[in-house]
């Protein structure tokens, strides 16, 4: 464990270089090739996600915090008071915020990403924000499961928080799999706040996926640019290009990189052959109905208790208990 520099913060180090390099080279080196999206969100990669948040065409970050804003007071009823926060995945922690300040004597909050920039940049904005309240991020990838830091952080219950529909970037397995680590995480007596994105037109969900200020395609190829940067590639940039496809056989949208032409890339010695048009799979953002992600939950452990909604049902943030 090592403090935050410059604020008193906790942080459970997790060396990441390794791990990112063994994945790389599996995922390049497929049939067909694919990288997790954790790894999308280094330093810029996390900024640019928050610029992503605020293009027009991107619906889900701005119909979510809507909702939030709407049904606080609501929401924070239904969850109770005294409740320790963890949240996989925080990034900025913007939503976070106007969850805190609505709850009831909240006695913790437990923030884990992969990013230690955007992490420690956010523990800081909101320990200045809830001065009062004990706030130990974790950097670590919360899909392999990370002890939290909250022995000692009395409690009523925990909640966990996963707005943003990320439950959306897993396949329905590895979806499962959060969620059931999430009921494990929250205890008896726990609840899970989750943001779930239903489908739309495929106009719509590609515009979402691929702006026309090229936001998330520079998000996109910035793995390119880490790769390259941190792995010795040789990956020029401007021989892929970002796209945004709906798969409506799986349900998402989906991210690649597709390579413009044929060539030979290196990555820490390992030579790597693209066919013109073959891609990299970046990442899939799954839409569910309501009903089925509901008994997805369950499979995870958890069972439905409110939801909330907008005008036009684009986007749900529903309170689940443990089961």
């Amino acid at each position: 464990m090592t403090d935050v520099e410059g604020a008193g913060f906790v942080v459970e180090a997790r060396p990441e270089s390794g791990r990112f390099l063994a994945e790389v080279l599996a995922g390049l080196g497929a049939p067909r090739k694919a990288l997790s999206p954790k790894w999308l969100y280094d330093a810029r990669g996390s900024a640019l996600y928050e610029l992503i948040c605020e293009q027009p065409e991107y619906y889900p970050a701005r119909t979510e915090l809507a909702i939030l804003e709407r049904h606080l007071g609501e929401i924070a009823g239904a969850i109770g008071p005294e409740v320790l926060v963890f949240e996989y995945g925080a990034g900025s922690g913007r939503k976070t915020v106007e969850l805190l300040a609505a709850l009831e004597r909240p006695t913790g909050y437990l923030p884990v990403d992969i990013s230690a920039t955007a992490l420690a940049e956010a523990a800081r904005r909101l320990s200045r924000q809830f001065p009062g309240l004990p706030i130990r991020p974790v950097v670590g990838d919360f899909t392999e499961g990370i002890a939290l830091p909250d022995a000692d952080l009395a409690c009523a219950r925990r909640l966990a928080f996963l707005p943003g529909s990320t439950i959306g970037n897993f396949d329905p397995p590895e979806a499962v799999a959060l969620l059931r680590r999430m009921a494990r995480d929250a205890g008896a007596g726990g609840k899970l706040l989750i943001g779930v994105d239903p489908p739309k037109d495929e106009g719509t969900l590609r515009r979402a996926y691929d702006d026309a200020r090229g936001v998330t395609a520079a998000f996109d190829l910035n793995l390119l640019a880490r790769i390259d940067r941190e792995l010795g590639g040789d990956l020029r940039l401007d021989r892929f290009r970002h796209l945004a496809v709906w798969n409506g056989r799986l349900g998402r949208v989906e991210m690649h990189l597709e390579s413009v032409e044929a060539q030979l890339v290196h990555v820490a010695g390992a030579s790597f052959t693209f066919r013109e048009r073959e891609t990299i799979h970046t990442e899939s953002a799954y839409k569910w109905e309501p009903r089925a992600f509901d008994a997805l939950a369950a499979i995870g452990g958890w069972r439905l208790d409110r939801t909330w909604t907008d005008e036009r049902a684009w986007f749900s943030v529903r309170l689940y208990e443990r089961a």
